[in-house]
């Protein structure tokens, strides 16, 4: 056989892919031609493809060593090194290409290629534009060409090169998957599943095709089909880590966090750099109550990127939750420090510092979180709640959740679904049907007083629907799920689905029981998915929604003439804002401390943030006329407690009279009244559940009744228990009362022996009568709404 025969045979076996054969081959060839550039070439050209580059280049190199001015041999050794990911040395050989013949539209777009991975997306874009004047149909061009643009934010020049792909090669999956990634991040989403399922279609069985839309479908909330999608993938290629971390979204969004955990754990075991896996692994760890594997998982987010400002803040509020606060302002400071202008990372300093009892700090950080975005619902929401602490009055907090309803909720009055109409008499006394929105159906202070309502309700008369947003069920939620009707966990839904549920649920009365606080749900009542929306519970106040048409109060929070204070209409409950159940017998009440230790201890397990400057010159007053008695509060280890110490200090008080206790679980927070003797009462907003659980651990406490709701809760409690003699109307009597009875050791000793029995007795835990004045007070303003029939919030707001 001759050297062309053989060289013919060699190049067949080539073009037939069976390499190992057309190997052999050449080299009997090579050996009766050792100078041959073009065996040498062929050689070349088989170990890039068999991914040998040395040996690629070996033969290359020799090529070239026998014909230098041979430019298809130059643009192959590119190839080799282009493949190697030798972008510098590749972008070389390209350049002696040119030096040796005209260009053409593949040796371009080869720079380009080059040049892009070397991020030098200036040149690149000149060379692409290059070939495509040289090779108008040249498709790969256009869409490289589309990408160095998106890369340059130059996004509407991106589209016109995507489309100009498109409009040579309609089902080119590659252009249509960058058109489609590009609408989506642009905001226009359903444009882009159009387009990238249309990528599918053309290309079924590319990984990234699938990949890219599974994201968008994860984007636009359809969950189950995403991880259909991206289960697929992995199918296709189990070593694709972008697949697995985004499968781990899409799980996790559905509420199956094991899975998700371990699809973020594969993520992480194909591309052990995966920030962002690393990142979201801490954050199912965190839900899962694995706390110490989420701080394990966020440090190394941070490690692998010290600049990931999400994974700062994850782990912030992870170090909050475990009442780490230190650490956790620690962290949010270094956040700033790279992103001085992130709006969430200003939010969440806020709530630390806000927990850590400063304030006026907190509220500082709050309206920074909204000078950098003013359209963060949360940051503003919390601004609101925390005014609550430092006003004394309502008016700051009315302006503010005003504000809140202008900046928010205005968008969506055009949009509001439309409720059927009162047609017949039965409309007015057929069954209700109540809908309850929580996040904190579960061991949460809210249930305390959710339990006795829900427990009580006249079934026959109102269809109670819960709707839940809790994170990690327990015993508490399946006992409150217990006495519903129907039960919907919705913590999966947006607010416009779960608005859209809700309506068709057809619910006559809608309760807001969350208001402005932690993982409220304001735009669900903003978008008015039931005909009547009631705020109560979370704190007594105003929520500034105009979509909420009332709110529950009482006679002591709210005397005649406070309805100014509200933008909703108020309807008094005849006795009480709260019913009360504890939802344990234990600890027991134990027998006055002070007869055992020898001196008095006073005390307050209140959240530091209620401990304003107010609240202490009134304790002051106290303990400087009672020197031997003590002090015993709640706050966190570390800067807080100094913090305080120092103002206690400030005030006289030192710090050898003081002692505090960490936050803690209901069962330790409660035999911690073992050790208190009087309860002083905080000011401006004053203790809501930690009163009644003083009262039921049988501590009598002393109160200051301000000029707010939440600054009269004290008042209000105090009268249902028949202690009027317990509130105080200014600074003076405070301290009046607190030292009368301070020198009455007997006395203070038989209120502790009857405080739990009283209380039971009380309004403040006769669920039933409770019930039925909720229940009383739902059908008179449904009974207003279908004399209204729809008459406009600004009618009503002029009455």
């Amino acid at each position: 056989m001759t050297g062309d025969q053989t060289l013919a045979m060699a190049k067949g076996r080539h073009l037939a892919g069976d390499l190992r054969a057309a190997r052999d081959l050449y080299q009997r060839v090579r050996a009766m031609r050792p100078d041959d550039a073009d065996i040498l070439l062929c050689l070349g050209v088989l170990e890039l493809q068999c991914g040998a580059y040395d040996a690629a280049l070996a033969w290359l190199d020799e090529a070239i060593a026998h014909a230098p001015e041979v430019a298809r041999l130059h643009f192959a050794r590119g190839q080799v090194l282009a493949a190697a990911q030798r972008f510098t040395d590749a972008l070389c050989a390209y350049e002696r290409v040119l030096a040796l013949d005209a260009p053409t539209a593949d040796l371009l777009f080869a720079m380009g290629t080059a040049l892009q991975a070397l991020n030098d997306r200036r040149r690149a874009i000149d060379v692409y534009t290059r070939a495509i004047e040289l090779e108008p149909a040249h498709v790969d061009a256009l869409n490289n060409l589309g990408n160095c643009y998106r890369q340059q934010h130059a996004f509407d020049d991106a589209q016109a090169a995507y489309r100009r792909a498109l409009a040579l090669q309609p089902h080119d999956a590659n252009a249509l998957t960058n058109l489609g990634t590009l609408l989506q991040a642009r905001g226009q989403i359903d444009d882009a599943i159009a387009l990238l399922e249309a990528a599918v279609r053309a290309a079924p069985a590319s990984p990234y095709a699938l990949l890219n839309l599974g994201v968008a479908l994860f984007e636009q909330r359809d969950f189950a089909t995403a991880v259909s999608l991206l289960t697929r993938v992995l199918e296709l290629d189990g070593n694709f880590p972008e697949a697995a971390y985004n499968l781990g979204n899409a799980l996790h969004a559905l509420g199956k966090t094991c899975d998700a955990c371990s699809r973020y754990q594969q993520a992480i075991a194909r591309d052990p750099s995966h920030a962002d896996a690393y990142n979201n692994l801490g954050n199912v760890r965190k839900e899962l109550g694995d706390a110490a594997g989420a701080a394990d998982a966020f440090d190394k987010a941070i490690e692998l990127r010290p600049d990931f400002v999400a994974a700062h803040n994850n782990a912030a509020t992870l170090m909050r939750t475990l009442g780490r606060i230190d650490e956790a302002e620690r962290r949010l400071r270094r956040a700033l420090e790279i992103d001085p202008h992130d709006s969430v990372t200003h939010n969440n300093l806020g709530t630390v510092l806000k927990d850590a009892g400063r304030v006026d700090d907190g509220i500082a950080c709050y309206r920074d979180a909204l000078r950098c975005d003013p359209q963060n619902v949360v940051a503003h929401s919390n601004l609101a709640y925390a005014l609550t602490f430092s006003a004394e009055d309502s008016e700051a907090l009315l302006d503010e959740c005003r504000r809140w309803a202008a900046r928010h909720e205005a968008r969506y009055r055009a949009a509001r679904l439309p409720h059927r109409r009162c047609e017949h008499d039965a409309d007015r006394t057929r069954r209700l049907r109540i809908g309850y929105v929580s996040p904190d159906f579960r061991h949460h202070c809210q249930a305390l007083f959710m339990m006795p309502l829900l427990s009580h309700h006249d079934h026959a008369r109102f269809e109670i629907h819960c709707y839940s947003s809790v994170a990690r069920s327990d015993d508490i939620t399946a006992r409150i799920a217990s006495h519903a009707d129907v039960w919907r966990d919705v913590r999966m839904l947006d607010d416009a689905q779960l608005a859209q549920q809700i309506h068709d649920d057809q619910i006559d009365i809608l309760l807001d029981l969350t208001m402005h606080m932690a993982d409220a749900r304001p735009l669900l009542f903003a978008r008015k998915p039931a005909p009547v929306q009631i705020a109560w519970l979370a704190y007594p106040g105003t929520t500034g929604i105009d979509a909420i048409d009332y709110r529950l109060t009482d006679p002591w929070l709210d005397p005649p003439g406070a309805e100014r204070h509200y933008s909703e209409r108020s309807i008094r409950l005849a006795d009480s804002f709260w019913c009360y159940d504890p939802l344990t017998g234990t600890p027991a009440v134990n027998a006055l401390p002070a007869f055992e230790k020898g001196h008095l201890t006073f005390g307050c397990l209140n959240n530091p943030c209620k401990l304003t400057d107010r609240t202490l010159q009134l304790w002051c007053g106290v303990l400087h006329e009672v020197h031997t008695a003590r002090l015993l509060l709640m706050a966190p280890p570390g800067a807080a407690r100094a913090r305080l110490t120092a103002r206690l200090a400030s005030h006289g008080i030192g710090s050898e009279r003081v002692r505090f206790v960490p936050f803690q679980s209901r069962a330790g927070y409660l035999r911690t009244y073992h050790e208190i003797d009087i309860g002083l009462d905080t000011f401006p907003y004053n203790g809501h559940t930690t009163s009644l659980d003083a009262c039921w651990m049988g501590v009598p406490v002393v109160t200051r009744v301000g000029a707010s709701a939440v600054g009269r809760a004290g008042l209000s409690q105090s009268m249902n228990l028949g202690l009027s003699e317990l509130a105080a109307h200014s600074d003076a009597q405070f301290v009046d009362i607190a030292l009368r009875l301070a020198r009455d050791w007997p006395r203070i000793a038989r209120l502790r022996d009857g405080l739990r029995a009283r209380i039971t007795a009380s309004p403040l835990m006769d669920g039933a009568r409770f019930a039925a004045q909720v229940e009383a007070a739902y059908r008179s303003a449904w009974e207003r709404w279908c004399d209204d029939d729809g008459l406009s919030r600004d009618a009503k707001s002029r009455r």
